[in-house]
């Protein structure tokens, strides 16, 4: 008799991560779900519960690995202004790579489907409150280590950046080289005086 596999629920995880970031909350049924995880609809819903539940921990998961690695980027430079064009060269080399969805998980789950359900819609604010404020604390504190100017708005160039963010997921792939985008992304970081 041939031994039953085991749940692998961090494989799985990721695997339903990288489904719903290639096709977002709608696009993805629960049957690709399952294909793509291989498990049957019984053991997803025991450990997951409902698709709701496993987006929403797709999202966290996401959060956790691919935001966080971004993030780090702008975080380990001693240059905030290195560190915030480190952030958008890994976001521009994370486009060229062919094993990666070009769109950020959390800017497709800027949807009517993903925000009708409050759930979902709580985590998505805070997760990108998260994010914006990671941006304004490396810019506060490259304000106060002199970097920066006094007169420096650091909470309106993060709302500038992580605005800019939402849209750049969306036309980069289809309307802008990668050439386009950095003389854009330069144009945007130098007029906000980074």
């Amino acid at each position: 008799m041939g031994r039953k596999r085991e749940f692998d629920y961090g494989r799985s995880l990721n695997k339903a991560t990288r489904l719903f970031w290639a096709k977002g909350y709608g696009g993805t049924s629960v049957r690709d779900l399952l294909k793509v995880m291989g498990i049957r609809e019984s053991s997803a819903y025991h450990q997951f519960g409902s698709k709701k539940r496993l987006y929403l921990e797709c999202m966290k998961h996401y959060n956790d690995t691919v935001t966080r690695q971004r993030l780090a980027a702008l975080e380990t430079e001693a240059s905030a202004r290195k560190g915030i064009r480190n952030f958008f060269k890994g976001l521009l080399d994370d486009l060229g790579d062919p094993k990666r969805p070009h769109v950020c998980l959390m800017a497709r789950s800027l949807s009517a489907d993903v925000l009708d359900e409050a759930e979902l819609e709580t985590y998505v604010r805070s997760a990108m409150g998260r994010f914006q404020e990671s941006i304004a604390a490396r810019l506060r504190e490259a304000k106060r280590a002199g970097e920066l100017p006094a007169d420096f708005q650091a909470e309106m160039a993060a709302q500038i950046i992580f605005t800019y963010l939402q849209g750049y997921f969306r036309v980069v792939q289809v309307l802008k080289t990668r050439e386009q985008m950095w003389r854009e992304i330069e144009a945007l970081l130098t007029s906000l005086g980074l």
